[in-house]
């Protein structure tokens, strides 16, 4: 099984309340191998309790430590007390976070074009392709196995996982992630019927991520028919995504794994889209919008609020609608019944 702690020396749990700023509820010199689900049976492991469901699974179980808020009551393990636990475990799982390794400088087995320029403090790692007039900017970390193809510039801090693909002329802005798997510049979806087949549609456009983008894994950006497809500051797009050619989305939004966003849409910023959505193409969403699972947006959405359903209504509404659905059985077979009785006193006059 693996275990977190053949690769970190664990913390004490005064070194775990003095890093998340807690207060320590139990002996400093406790031993914390690492984080561990609150349901966990791992005597050297710290899970966090943010409620009373998670409080009980924890004191139920076998967790050595607990992070809990400072109203939490007497605790019967040793604990570290926060305002905020969930908060305080992130910070803690930063701290038991290992880094994928990579080299220092250009490794041995990558392919760099003379015509690339590539700052000293980059970390290029085994069997990287980089083509002519990319730009590599300082302390980039580009991992074993991607590709970055001509005329792509990554600004500082980016980081590439492996395998990740930059086919042409994609714009990375500073301290972006871009997970294994994900595809950027890929041709768009373009095809005319010319009257006896499809014809293909030249996609000579790019992409433009901005200042901490995050991309996930098997997640693709398709390059624009001409112009850029635009992901706007602070944006996060989790895993599986398809992201159309010519649509463009605001700062600092997020869409779940899954979600298929059609060609020239145009969606703004703060916008939140929940898994499996889908938007039609050239339509627009406002800012500050939230999209819930499984919604077909299908016409423009001129205002902020929640959506839900297909096509996609205000969220009001579209309960409304689910729950008529739910009735659907019922009612037909009062109609039924009625059709019935209908029925009988007919057949009694005549």
């Amino acid at each position: 099984m693996f275990r977190m702690d053949s690769y970190t020396k664990g913390w004490t749990l005064k070194e775990i309340a003095d890093a998340v700023g807690g207060e320590l509820d139990g002996p400093a010199d406790h031993i914390v191998a690492r984080p561990v689900p609150a349901n966990s049976g791992d005597p050297d492991g710290i899970a966090f309790a943010e409620n009373g469901k998670y409080l009980e699974s924890a004191l139920a179980s076998g967790v050595g430590a607990l992070i809990v808020a400072h109203d939490s009551g007497s605790i019967p393990k040793p604990c570290v007390r926060v305002a905020h636990p969930r908060a305080a475990f992130g910070r803690l799982l930063a701290m038991a976070r290992r880094p994928i390794p990579i080299n220092e400088g250009i490794h041995p087995t990558a392919v760099v074009s003379p015509l690339a320029t590539v700052h000293p403090t980059a970390q290029i790692g085994p069997l990287v392709v980089i083509e002519a007039n990319v730009t590599i900017s300082a302390s980039c970390r580009i991992h074993a196995g991607c590709y970055v193809g001509e005329n792509c510039h990554l600004a500082e801090r980016v980081t590439l996982y492996p395998n990740v693909v930059l086919m042409q002329d994609v714009k990375i802005g500073p301290r972006s992630i871009l997970h294994s798997n994900c595809t950027i510049g890929a041709d768009g979806f373009g095809f005319v019927w010319d009257g006896s087949k499809q014809q293909k549609i030249p996609q000579v456009g790019g992409v433009v991520l901005g200042a901490d983008v995050e991309i996930g894994a098997g997640t693709c950006v398709d390059r624009a028919t001409c112009g850029d497809t635009v992901v706007g500051d602070g944006t996060k797009l989790d895993n599986l995504i398809q992201f159309g050619h010519n649509s463009s989305i605001g700062q600092h939004s997020v869409i779940a794994g899954h979600v298929s966003v059609a060609g020239s849409v145009d969606i703004g910023d703060r916008v939140t889209i929940a898994g499996q959505a889908a938007i039609k193409d050239h339509t627009s969403v406002t800012s500050d919008v939230m999209l819930a699972g499984r919604v077909g947006a299908m016409k423009d959405i001129t205002e902020p609020g929640a959506y839900f359903g297909f096509p996609a209504v205000p969220l009001r509404e579209g309960m409304r609608q689910v729950a008529a659905i739910q009735a659907l059985p019922e009612l037909m077979k009062r109609v039924k019944a009625l059709e019935a009785e209908v029925a009988r006193q007919r057949e009694g006059k005549s």
